[in-house]
């Protein structure tokens, strides 16, 4: 009887200890760090997506970078190319400029330089509102645009990635950290 008592006592000590020490694992591994291991209903639980997103028209690469660099907004990659159907390349063929204008917009809005990373190339996470699509663009964290971000919108629970903040417009920003850079989501 004592031997039983005893056990039952340590088994649900220990269950106690379990539940203790699996709480904090269970919620850092909440949130995925990566857009592409998270499913776009996870991505945008929460969100308010418009009827009619702000969209505008595709656009090829080269009037893409026309306006970028009008703007003095640059760009690059790890495989230092634009084609679309390489990850390692940054590519914005086939983005809205609807998107380039949202782009175009934060950097006269925050006198922030921008340095874009991402675009609609393959590689990311797949669904509705995503890179390929042409909805939205990565950029490299940098001090200036990040103080931007923080004073100037709405923090939110990130769905995916460490912080996630919106826009007035209703545009997601997502800074992730493997590798370190903001996603951006424009409507």
């Amino acid at each position: 009887m004592r031997t039983q008592i005893l056990g039952g006592l340590l088994a649900v000590t220990l269950s106690a200890i379990s539940l203790i020490t699996a709480a904090p694992a269970a919620s850092a591994t909440a949130v995925p760090s990566t857009e592409q291991r998270t499913p776009e209903r996870v991505r945008l639980a929460g969100f308010d997506i418009p009827a009619q997103p702000r969209g505008g028209v595709k656009i090829s690469h080269a009037t893409a970078t026309a306006r970028l660099s009008a703007a003095g907004i640059t760009w690059g990659s790890s495989g230092n190319c634009s084609d679309r159907l390489n990850p390692n390349c940054t590519s914005f063929d086939q983005i809205f400029s609807g998107t380039i204008d949202q782009v175009i917009t934060l950097k006269r809005a925050s006198g922030c330089a921008v340095h874009l990373t991402g675009g609609t190339e393959t590689g990311h996470g797949g669904g509705t509102y995503t890179h390929w699509n042409g909805y939205k663009v990565d950029f490299r964290r940098a001090d200036c645009i990040e103080g931007y971000i923080r004073r100037s919108f709405t923090q939110r629970q990130p769905t995916f990635g460490v912080e996630q903040w919106v826009s007035n417009a209703g545009n997601i920003y997502t800074r992730e950290a493997n590798p370190p850079h903001w996603d951006v989501l424009y409507f």
